[in-house]
């Protein structure tokens, strides 16, 4: 079997930042989806993101992204990685990071400054509703702003080779 994408990617080399994944056709509709991946932590050299945490993040940002005017209708998915050093966000179209830095800063913006009830965290609404953590979530949204989204260059949006 050939490795997938995200297996050719050097995880020793690979630093916190916004990164395209790939850009594929859309079978069902022929557009094209790019994945980008929102790269959280240094892998295998820094801890992961708890699952409470990454949950809480998943909620947050998958609220703030469909509640965006002149995103919503081009998301198609915001999620963990499973290893949880991070997230991908799908988005119809084909962009690159500095298209959607705005956009990424925002969110998580919203989820550093986030007070209240967690979105979709109730038994009816989410199946593990009660696996959630806000005030990690903030931890890692702001740890995320302050040291790689604030000021997002070329080592931060192009994998290492």
């Amino acid at each position: 079997m050939e490795k997938i994408a995200s297996f050719t990617i050097n995880h020793l080399k690979l630093e916190p930042g916004v990164y395209v994944s790939r850009v594929d056709a859309d079978p069902a509709t022929g557009g094209v989806v790019t994945t980008f991946d929102l790269r959280m932590t240094a892998p295998n050299r820094e801890p992961v993101i708890d699952t409470a945490a990454v949950h809480t993040i998943e909620h947050l940002g998958a609220t703030y992204l469909r509640n965006q005017a002149d995103w919503a209708d081009r998301v198609l998915y915001f999620g963990p990685m499973g290893c949880r050093t991070g997230f991908y966000l799908l988005l119809f179209g084909e962009y690159q990071p500095s298209d959607i830095a705005d956009l990424v800063r925002g969110m998580y913006r919203f989820i550093a400054a986030f007070e209240g009830e967690v979105p979709g965290a109730a038994p009816r609404d989410c199946g593990n509703w009660h696996d959630s953590d806000l005030p990690m979530a903030r931890w890692w949204a702001k740890r995320y702003l302050d040291n790689t989204l604030a000021d997002l260059d070329e080592q931060h949006t192009v994998y290492p080779a």
